[in-house]
């Protein structure tokens, strides 16, 4: 049986505040746990209208806490934005908190606009992009139980991201090009591919990263996801309509129009993008998962057999319409269930 996860970027709607939308989260992950998910991964994403998502461990921690048993992870941190040692840091408390349960999603974009990703890094002219391979490979170990040793002079320097480790979080890394295929396939880890916004190359990315693979202390064999933007509902044409609000927060991001928080369904509707937006959205689109339960279970059943994976990650699309609880989003949860139940 194909298993689902689930990729949550904890998505602010126009009636919604910060923290109606981290309830909503919590909410949504409750299901996600309840359905038997395999995974929740929060993103990070900075100084966006309709994203909360800016602190993937403090989420993970919240999302750990609020379930009992689905693997909470970042999907991803963008290394670039950190020290390995903070994030291997952060990490390990939560495998420690959460034993088993934790996986460590790196990314290797900005998830932010160029001010932003120039603040966070504290004026840094570099972009953390030259430095990213040796910063993954420095995660890798010092998230492992016996840390590193840094040679300081003559001496050698015991380094730990946590006293008494017993286990170690999962490390995955992330991508959308043939650079993220080759880097995880190399250095051993699981690759993820995002499929929700590039749609195009999955299958030659996996195939690339499968052919590139060189087994590792932690992965002996190949192991990939893929994520795909998914909005079900009980029939086809209202699972379209759920998805219009992130069709057209798409549509803004790609065109480079103002973020706004994401709209209504009822608004999205009263406002028709341009004709000339048609073909765009269409190749934006096509790689989405939207449809009746039975549609959509087929189509993950599709990509899963076409990248050799037990395992695709959903990303929940599905709008709110007006009147829906602020701390709430029915959709989503109802993505989540209806997908669940037709894959079973």
């Amino acid at each position: 049986m194909t298993a689902i996860s689930v990729l949550d970027l904890v998505p602010v709607r126009s009636d919604q505040t910060t923290a109606d939308a981290i309830s909503a989260t919590l909410a949504l992950a409750r299901v996600a746990d309840e359905v038997g998910a395999r995974r929740y991964w929060l993103a990070e994403h900075h100084n966006m209208p309709a994203v909360a998502a800016t602190n993937a461990p403090l989420l993970m921690a919240l999302v750990a806490a609020a379930t009992s048993r689905v693997r909470v992870g970042s999907g991803g941190v963008m290394l670039p934005n950190h020290s390995p040692l903070v994030v291997a840091e952060q990490v390990a408390l939560l495998e420690a908190a959460f034993p088993g349960r934790v996986d460590v999603g790196i990314g290797r974009a900005p998830g932010s606009d160029p001010v932003t990703s120039h603040l966070l890094r504290r004026g840094s002219t570099g972009d953390g992009v030259d430095t990213f391979d040796a910063d993954v490979a420095t995660l890798a170990a010092l998230v492992q139980p016996d840390g590193v040793q840094v040679r300081v002079g003559s001496s050698a320097y015991p380094l730990r991201a946590t006293p008494r480790a017993v286990s170690a979080p999962q490390l995955w890394l992330l991508g959308s090009s043939s650079y993220s295929a080759q880097l995880a396939g190399r250095l051993g880890l699981p690759y993820v591919f995002a499929h929700h916004f590039a749609g195009q190359g999955t299958n030659e990315a996996v195939a690339l990263y499968r052919d590139t693979f060189v087994p590792s202390e932690t992965l002996a064999e190949p192991r990939t996801i893929a994520v795909a933007n998914v909005a079900v509902a009980p029939t086809a044409e209202e699972a379209r309509r759920l998805a219009l609000p992130q069709v057209r927060s798409m549509w803004r991001l790609r065109s480079g129009m103002t973020l706004e928080p994401q709209e209504l369904v009822e608004d999205a509707e009263a406002a028709p993008l341009p004709s000339a937006a048609d073909a765009p959205l269409e190749a934006m689109t096509s790689s989405w998962i939207v449809g009746d339960p039975a549609q959509a279970a087929e189509q993950v059943r599709d990509l899963a057999r076409r990248l050799g994976t037990d395992e695709i990650m959903v990303q929940p699309v599905a709008g709110a319409t007006r009147g829906t609880p602020a701390d709430r989003s029915p959709a989503r949860e109802q993505t989540l269930r209806l997908l669940a139940e037709a894959l079973a």
